[in-house]
Order: C-alpha cells, then sequence, then structure tokens
C-alpha cells in the first residue's frame, strides 16, 4: 500500500519517506480502514520531532486523525461494520500505523460512525482538536446559557471550540493574533471577537458579560496568558490549558487571586482524557455533525505524495485545518 513514513525522528524533509509498505491486517477487537483522507495535527509534527517522546517503533505511520470507510474486521467485531464510513482518532498512540497510509487497523471504538451529513474531510479534521475542544469545554459541567473565552479561536482547537460552544448554547467570545484569523472565528460562529494583543480585553469581556465574566476559558497559552484570564473568569469559572509552546514551561499561579475567584485551572491533554470523557465527547461531536453545526476550517488539501508540505504548512503556522487526500490520488 502506498503510505508515508518515518525510521528516524527529524525534519519533514529529511525524514519522512513516501513509498509501498504492506497492507496491514485487523487482529482481534480491530477494524481495518482504507483512509480517504488524513489530518495532519501539531501533535503529529511534535511526535516526528522528538518533542514529546523518541521512538517506540523501528518504523513509523504518522498522523492520529482520519476518515475512510471499514473494510474487514477482526475477531469480535460485528461484521455489518464492513462498508461503514468512519472517522479515525488516536490511530498512532501506542501503535506504529497513523492514517497517512491507504489503509490501517485501529481498535474498533477509535473508528466511530460518520454521519452521512459530514464528509471525509470534516471527519479528517476531528479527532485531536474536537475531542480536545470537548474536554476543555464540558470537563466542568453544562454549558447551555454558559459564557466562554476561546484563546486562538482561529486554531483548530480553537475553532472546534467556539462551533461545540455555540452548538450546546453557550455565548462565545474569541481572541486571534493576525486580522486574516478573524474572519474565521467569525465563520466559526464567535459572537465576539477580539485582538490578542488587545489591552482592553478584560474590560470587553467584562461590559459584554454584564460585569460577571466568562464561565469557561479555553487556552492555547497558559503561561502568556493567566493574568488576563484571571481578569476575564466569572466566580467558579475554570480555564482548561491544552498546548504549551515549551516542554520546560512552569506558570506561576497567582493563588489569592485564583481564590478569590473560587477559579480552577484545568490542564487537558488529549491522549490521556478519561475513557468516559472520550465517550462523551463521541456522542457530541456526533450530534454536533447531525445537527451541521460543525464546519472546519479547511486551510489546505494535498495527495498523499506531498505529505511534506503539508507538515511544513503547519508548523509555519497555517490557518486552517491541513488535510492529506489519500483515495483516488
Amino acid at each position: 500500500m502506498r503510505s508515508v513514513y518515518y525510521e528516524r525522528q527529524g525534519t519533514a524533509a529529511e525524514v519522512l519517506v513516501f513509498g509501498d509498505i504492506p497492507r496491514p491486517e485487523p487482529t482481534a477487537g480491530e477494524v481495518l480502514v482504507r483512509i480517504h483522507v488524513s489530518g495532519i495535527n501539531p501533535s503529529d509534527i511534535k511526535n516526528r520531532t522528538g518533542f514529546v517522546s523518541k521512538m517506540a517503533f523501528p518504523r513509523i505511520i504518522p498522523h492520529q486523525d482520519g476518515a475512510g470507510i471499514i473494510e474487514a474486521v477482526g475477531e469480535g467485531v460485528a461484521p455489518e461494520r464492513v462498508g461503514e464510513r468512519v472517522w479515525v482518532f488516536e490511530a498512532q498512540t501506542k501503535r506504529p500505523g497513523g492514517t497517512a497510509a491507504e489503509y490501517t487497523t485501529v481498535p474498533s471504538g477509535n473508528a466511530v460512525r460518520l454521519p452521512d451529513v459530514a464528509s471525509f474531510e470534516t471527519g479528517a479534521a476531528l479527532g485531536v482538536p474536537a475531542m480536545t475542544a470537548h474536554r476543555c469545554l464540558f470537563a466542568d459541567g453544562e454549558l447551555r446559557g454558559r459564557r466562554v473565552l476561546v484563546q486562538g479561536g482561529a486554531g483548530a482547537v480553537g475553532s472546534a471550540a467556539i462551533q461545540l460552544a455555540k452548538w450546546s448554547g453557550a455565548w462565545v467570545a474569541a481572541t486571534v493574533r493576525r486580522p486574516e484569523q478573524r474572519e474565521v472565528a467569525r465563520q466559526a460562529g464567535a459572537d465576539l471577537v477580539v485582538d490578542h494583543g488587545n489591552a482592553d480585553l478584560a474590560r470587553i469581556i467584562k461590559a459584554e458579560t454584564m460585569n460577571d465574566g466568562v464561565d469557561r476559558i479555553v487556552e492555547v497559552d497558559l503561561a502568556s496568558n493567566l493574568d488576563i484570564d484571571l481578569a476575564c473568569l466569572a466566580n467558579g469559572g475554570a480555564i482548561s490549558a491544552y498546548a504549551t509552546h515549551g516542554a520546560a514551561v512552569k506558570v506561576p499561579v497567582p493563588v489569592l487571586a485564583s481564590m478569590f475567584l473560587n477559579g480552577a485551572v484545568r490542564f487537558v491533554y488529549v491522549y490521556t482524557m478519561p475513557v468516559d470523557a472520550k465517550r462523551r465527547a463521541i456522542g457530541d461531536i456526533t450530534e454536533c455533525l447531525k445537527a451541521q453545526a460543525y464546519d472546519p476550517k479547511i486551510g489546505l488539501v494535498l495527495p498523499l505524495s506531498r505529505t511534506v508540505e503539508g507538515h511544513v504548512a503547519v508548523e509555519a503556522g497555517l490557518v486552517g485545518k491541513a488535510l492529506i487526500k489519500v483515495a483516488d490520488e
């Protein structure tokens, strides 16, 4: 089968190889998915470069997320699943074979039925960003009637958070860093979009929330934004941080300011989310898709043979999701 893989860590141009390798076969509890579209996430870049960990396998096919059709099932999986359209998550977690290939095998639970109203492109853009966003939003309770601030509203997780929060009935504000990102956040459904560097951000948020502040903050850079987050947070609110820009980053927490707010700081890492949280995320994402309330911004679509370009674009700060068209190349 055609695949992209690497056998050592390094830059995309140095280590990513496009070639033919044997097709995997599903073992007990697994499904074989023919991948139509593969999605690139920042964590795929970090795995390739060694930011997260050293290589656990001699050859790795990258990418956690994708979408396609189940072509075979292993022992213990209902044969009726063959032919099912699915979106795939954590394909390369504790496994060597991700979605940057014509076929991948994953545990049956990691291949989720994709509603007919959703395209394979949308399916490949779920996984890491949608499940991360869901955990950030819902780990501390329901959102209907609540207020949310998404720091970095044009990113994959940020855009997913805006859409899931709006679908659930929340008011949503978002920050962006560049002018071209404003429309991305608006199209995702943000009620208010503010430049990240605006010195009046807290005042604006308080004015828009009757001086109460926001109940949830989805945070892409806690080390830089904690003070402003606390200034925007409502009493009893929670800040959920899902990313870091350095492995050794530490964040001093203003204890009294946080205590007076009865505030919470939550850390979210999608790959170690509790099983129940993943199940709930899958259920809510499915309902959001059925309601046609999830429409991710696609920034780039490339054939499998040009996966290197996709990795480079993500590292350069591409606005929108980078996808790899695998089938019918």
